[in-house]
């Protein structure tokens, strides 16, 4: 996921985006425990994406009041 997509997307489309992600994310760490994930970069991105968006969820937050 792109950063300009995650910044064109609202409060609570990223909220539901990261709930989807970290639900992703616990998945694909069960299926590390039990050694049958495919492919174990998918887990890294994922972290990253969720990263991108507490970070972009931040900055929307601070910025609201502002207004």
């Amino acid at each position: 996921m792109k950063i300009s997509e995650i910044r064109d997307q609202s409060i609570d489309e990223l909220l539901e985006k990261r709930r989807e992600l970290k639900q992703e994310a616990f998945n694909l760490r069960l299926q590390q425990r039990s050694g049958q994930l495919e492919n174990p970069a998918r887990l890294t991105i994922i972290r990253k994406d969720i990263a991108r968006i507490e970070t972009s969820l931040t900055s929307k937050r601070a910025a609201a009041p502002a207004k």
